[in-house]
């Protein structure tokens, strides 16, 4: 088999590879035909193998906009608390006569809230990190192990025909 032949790969790959099995089973060449059901398989280990390759990345890409879309909301929060702190000393500041030490109370109440959720929402947006990045570890090593049984499919229909290798 040439160079050519055995890189002919996906459709194309395939219909080839169809068209030597019947041209081998009318020929009554049992080599060609062998020859064309190997490349056939051949093509489809490396369709399959590409498909699940474009999947595993477009499950990362996914995981790591979810990442970052839990990172913009974490932000958002906090500026929001910063901003309702800010509020808040204003007012207290505002209203300072008679309720000034009521504005100080209400504002450390707050204050210790608000970094309640902060530290809530950090460890909520830590794990969402770590979720994405076990689900990018996942993906990657799904796609390794497609790639694995591609090659071991190559491997595989390379030993059932070992002259396609030279």
């Amino acid at each position: 088999m040439s160079e050519r032949e055995q890189t002919l790969g996906g459709p194309l790959g395939k219909v080839v590879g169809r068209a030597k099995q019947l041209a081998g089973a009318a020929l009554g060449n049992e080599d060609l035909h062998r020859e064309g059901q190997l490349q056939e398989v051949g093509a489809e280990a490396r369709t399959d193998a590409a498909a699940a390759a474009a999947a595993a990345g477009r499950k990362e890409r996914e995981a790591e906009i979810e990442a970052e879309r839990a990172e913009t909301a974490t932000e958002r929060r906090e500026v929001e608390r910063e901003a309702a702190a800010i509020e808040a000393e204003e007012r207290a500041e505002r209203e300072r006569g008679g309720e000034e030490r009521e504005a100080v109370t209400r504002a450390e109440v707050d204050k210790a809230r608000a970094e309640r959720e902060r530290l809530a929402t950090e460890n909520r947006a830590e794990f969402r990190r770590r979720e994405a990045s076990a689900e990018r570890v996942a993906a990657k090593r799904e796609a390794s192990e497609l790639k694995r049984e591609a090659d071991r499919a190559e491997e595989a229909a390379a030993a059932i025909d070992p002259k396609e290798e030279s």
